[in-house]
């Protein structure tokens, strides 16, 4: 059985960057979607839609019941992106900047 990666270093974080790089060689919204539905299971894609729906909620201050009727994502996923929204790498705060991505990369959409 395939053991989990840690990302405690390694090679782990070594596939990881090699992930991130290939996203970021990506031109465009299009070629984005085009791997994500290449490389995730429908399931995954639904996963990480569910839990980027709710970032910008959270971030507004609505109350995760009132985010579950409008989004039904379930109450524990809404949770899980809180922690992460407080205690994460900063991803998600990143990637809602106003000058995310740079100019360059909108100009190309």
């Amino acid at each position: 059985m395939k053991r989990r990666m840690q990302g405690n270093g390694g090679e782990a974080d070594d596939r990881l960057d090699a992930l991130a790089r290939a996203l970021a060689a990506l031109d465009n919204a299009d070629a984005v979607r085009a791997f994500l539905q290449d490389l995730c299971t429908p399931a995954e894609l639904e996963a990480m839609t569910d839990r980027w729906r709710v970032v910008p909620l959270l971030q507004q201050g609505v109350p995760y019941r009132e985010i579950h009727d409008l989004t039904q994502v379930s109450v524990t996923t809404i949770g899980r992106v809180a922690r992460t929204l407080e205690r994460g790498t900063g991803g998600y705060a990143l990637a809602l900047r106003p000058d995310f991505p740079p100019a360059s990369a909108k100009e190309a959409r």
